[in-house]
């Protein structure tokens, strides 16, 4: 056990279930965590019965000291924030921070950003990697900044994304990488063996302000290289529909960089169909794009520019998720 890992006092955020293999890799690292900020319970359910995320429920299990404030500005949770007297502070899936918040303790506030950024910077870069047909991507730990996602870099580690492989695949498999990562990182912040690295693609304007460079070519200007900035914005419903103009390729991406949430869709019969696994067949169509072509027994394909889309993981509107083979045991056309 690092000494000056246990004497660290360590404020630490996050809410979903990504954020706890993170916090357990802390705990068994021998960190000293101080304290867990999450979510308000939630209600949910047809019940409404109240929901609690699972950094509160890791946190509960293990006897950690819990705030859930409602606003971060709250006189009182900064009060309780203060009192806490953090070292360090660590972000993993969590809200955006008021400057009061991540400027509150001597190290900084760090967090783990689930790209290699500077790409990919935004609230959802799993699912733009996926659905932009990228076959690397990794984690990046991070000083937070005035400007989302922007700070400097302190460590990163890259993997590989499989063609098939979807946005809940890379989720499952990067937060561990992710965690360790984090380890690292704490570790040689209290050490005093890391280097900040400014990231690569911003430029600092004549006021001195950092300004992301979002050029989209590779030419110098003089001793400032520009850089292909990647974005990863939320995801909103007209993103998830699948337009069946675009090729194979672009859809298969869409489809997995889109699963297991919040699904991509088209219409069968009228009704919203969300497909979750798929596979591309290359071949000159012969119906009109965006049709549906079935035996009704083995396979079930849409029409696309360059071929069709076989559906092998759906859900149908009102029905339960299932294999191709199950759906169309029960399904008429």
């Amino acid at each position: 056990m690092n000494d000056q890992l246990k004497d660290t006092r360590i404020v630490f955020m996050g809410t979903p279930e990504f954020a706890v293999a993170s916090l357990d890799a802390l705990v068994k690292a021998g960190a000293r965590i101080v304290g867990v900020v999450t979510a308000p319970d939630k209600p949910a359910g047809r019940g409404m019965k109240l929901n609690e995320s699972a950094v509160k429920q890791y946190a509960a299990t293990n006897g950690l000291h819990l705030l859930q404030p409602v606003k971060l500005k709250d006189p009182a949770f900064l009060e309780a924030l203060q009192s806490l007297r953090a070292d360090l502070q660590v972000v993993v899936a969590f809200r955006m921070l008021p400057e009061v918040v991540w400027n509150m303790p001597p190290l900084g506030t760090i967090n783990l950003h689930g790209s290699l950024l500077p790409q990919y910077r935004g609230a959802a870069p799993i699912n733009w990697a996926v659905i932009n047909g990228e076959i690397e991507t990794g984690v990046t730990t991070f000083k937070l900044q005035h400007e989302i996602d922007t700070g400097n870099i302190l460590l990163q580690n890259s993997f590989a994304i499989g063609e098939d492989d979807t946005a809940g695949d890379v989720h499952d498999y990067m937060k561990e990488v992710g965690a360790k990562l984090l380890v690292k990182t704490v570790e040689g912040l209290v050490t005093g063996t890391i280097e900040e690295q400014p990231q690569a693609g911003i430029l600092k304007s004549e006021a001195g302000t950092p300004k992301p460079i979002i050029d989209t070519d590779n030419r110098t200007s003089g001793d400032e290289a520009t850089t292909i900035l990647k974005h990863a914005p939320k995801i909103f419903t007209e993103t998830c529909k699948i337009d069946w103009h675009k090729t194979s390729f672009e859809i298969h991406n869409l489809i997995r960089g889109l699963s297991p949430y919040p699904g991509a869709f088209t219409y069968l019969q009228d009704k919203v169909l969300k497909i979750y696994h798929s596979k591309k067949e290359i071949a000159p169509p012969t119906i009109p794009i965006g049709t549906a072509d079935t035996n009704g027994k083995t396979y079930l394909k849409f029409a696309c520019a360059d071929g069709y889309i076989h559906v092998l993981d759906l859900q149908l509107e009102g029905k339960k998720r299932m294999t191709i083979e199950e759906f169309l045991r029960g399904y008429r056309f």
